[in-house]
């Protein structure tokens, strides 16, 4: 945990250090890490401020005849660019509402999330037909028992993005979590990985298919996750992106069905 800690302190300190840095002609069209799982390589521009938040976003969850079902009132993502290939990040669910139910009854919680602090590094040029990243973040828990752990813990995302002919590319995310175990008596890891398909359909619209998996070796219990996931995202002005999608669940410990919509843009 220690060294995740000074890596994202480390990064701060130096957000220039990258492999390679091509010059910018001028503001490059909106990049986002919506709608998928998967994280892209872009950053935001120099001195520039962006905005990525779920208008809508409702998870259902159905186990041994216990049903819960999330739902997020926006879950906002900014980013303000600090250098030509660095940008800072932060994002925080402002309120949400976890429904469970039970043969014995209907019980809700609600509030605010966790804040998550992030620092994206571009390793490689913009324009590159392979780019790379690394995404160091933090978990300040502000969120209630219930809804968060009220425990700090961080991770580190690395991505490479792969642009192939007739408009595909392939992004693939793979992560490292450090997370304090269930009974709150220490921590470990989770490995966490997402290989995303993406096409072109035209100049303004995009598809995406991917597979997720989130693999937690707590210590009380090895826990697997997987999920197929689609989405569509459309760039309605070269700095407006609206998305929708659709996570599903492919096994018991994943949630069954995730659906969302939301809206990115810079400034």
């Amino acid at each position: 945990m220690t060294n995740l800690y000074l890596l994202f302190v480390a990064t701060l300190i130096v957000p220039g250090a990258t492999l390679a840095q091509a010059p910018a002609v001028g503001p490059p069209a909106l990049c986002t890490d919506r709608p998928s799982k998967a994280t892209s390589a872009c950053t935001v521009p120099k001195g520039m401020v962006q905005f990525e938040t779920d208008l809508v976003n409702w998870t259902k969850s159905d186990v041994d005849g216990v049903r819960s079902d999330t739902i997020l009132y926006t879950n906002p993502l900014l980013k303000y660019g600090l250098t030509t290939s660095t940008d800072i990040e932060a994002s925080i669910t402002p309120y949400q509402t976890i429904r469970t139910r039970t043969s014995s009854g209907v019980s809700s919680i609600h509030g605010i999330g966790d804040l998550f602090l992030r620092v994206k590094q571009r390793l490689t040029a913009s324009d590159a037909k392979a780019q790379f990243a690394v995404e160091p973040f933090i978990k300040i828990p502000t969120a209630k028992l219930g809804i968060g752990n009220r425990k700090v813990e961080g991770g580190l995302v690395a991505t490479g993005v792969f642009s192939l002919p007739r408009g595909f590319s392939v992004t693939i995310t793979p992560e490292i979590d450090d997370l304090e175990n269930a009974n709150l008596d220490g921590h470990h890891a989770q490995l966490v990985g997402a290989v995303d398909v993406g096409k072109a359909l035209s100049s303004k619209l995009a598809a995406s298919a991917e597979l997720w998996t989130a693999q937690n070796y707590d210590p009380g219990g090895h826990v697997r996750q997987y999920s197929a996931d689609l989405s569509l995202a459309y760039l309605a002005t070269p700095i407006l992106q609206l998305d929708v999608g659709t996570n599903i669940g492919l096994n018991r410990s994943t949630p069954g069905l995730q659906a969302y919509a939301g809206v990115s843009t810079r400034f």
